[in-house]
């Protein structure tokens, strides 16, 4: 493959959100452990690529966060997806900013709910490139670290790739986890006050708490706009 015909793919396959390109990446990385290719370049390439992609999802989510939420809200689980979302950027801000980025859709719900929220650009653009550059060095590294160290292509391929599924299979496991915890709360925390839950992290802890009332207000906040966050 002509060079600059596998960076154009490298950004046609990393910009769009919903292209799997694992493969594509490893690949790349033995490419670049033979000195095919430059690899500080394909770094730059596939971070800047993804970065773009969260930065034109968070903007269009921000700048037209009603369709948004209609569109989320019009599936259970969407929505569920989404306040599950919001209620840990509200909390936790920008670690969460970067940690929803390895989660499975979270690339997505990550970006939409950033912008529905209102959240900092100048915060989220900093979570997303710290976020991106991790994982472009994580996915490309596969196949460049595997190369250098076993001397086998394909062995290299085939080991990232199987690695890069275990590591979505855990991170579904964690965000599966997560959200029954969620949801398995608030009947314990139904009949305490403002003062009977614990609050973490100042403002954040009590915007959301461990029990339903985050998710209710997280919901009510959905529903009727887009409240801005100052975290």
């Amino acid at each position: 493959m002509d060079v600059l015909a596998l960076y154009g793919l490298l950004v046609l396959t990393t910009l769009p959100p919903l292209i799997p390109n694992s493969a594509l990446l490893v690949t790349t990385g033995v490419l670049a452990s033979r000195g095919e290719v430059f690899l500080p370049l394909i770094l730059l390439t596939v971070g800047g690529s993804a970065l773009l992609g969260d930065l034109l999802m968070y903007a269009a989510a921000r700048r037209f966060g009603e369709p948004v939420r209609t569109w989320m809200r019009g599936n259970p689980r969407r929505r569920a997806l989404l306040e599950w979302t919001s209620g840990r950027i509200q909390r936790y801000g920008l670690p969460f900013v970067i940690a929803v980025r390895f989660l499975p859709s979270g690339r997505i719900v990550g970006a939409l709910a950033s912008g529905v929220l209102r959240y900092p650009v100048r915060k989220y653009a900093l979570g997303a490139a710290l976020a991106e550059a991790t994982w472009a060095t994580y996915s490309v590294g596969l196949g460049y670290v595997g190369t250098a160290t076993t001397g086998r292509p394909l062995y290299a391929v085939g080991v990232g790739f199987g690695v890069s599924c275990a590591v979505a299979a855990a991170g579904a496991a964690i965000q599966w986890a997560a959200r029954r915890r969620t949801l398995r709360d608030p009947p314990e925390e139904s009949g305490e006050g403002e003062g009977g839950g614990t609050s973490e992290g100042g403002d954040g802890g009590r915007g959301e708490g461990r029990g339903g009332r985050a998710s209710s207000t997280v919901s009510a906040r959905l529903s009727v706009g887009a409240p801005t966050v100052q975290t």
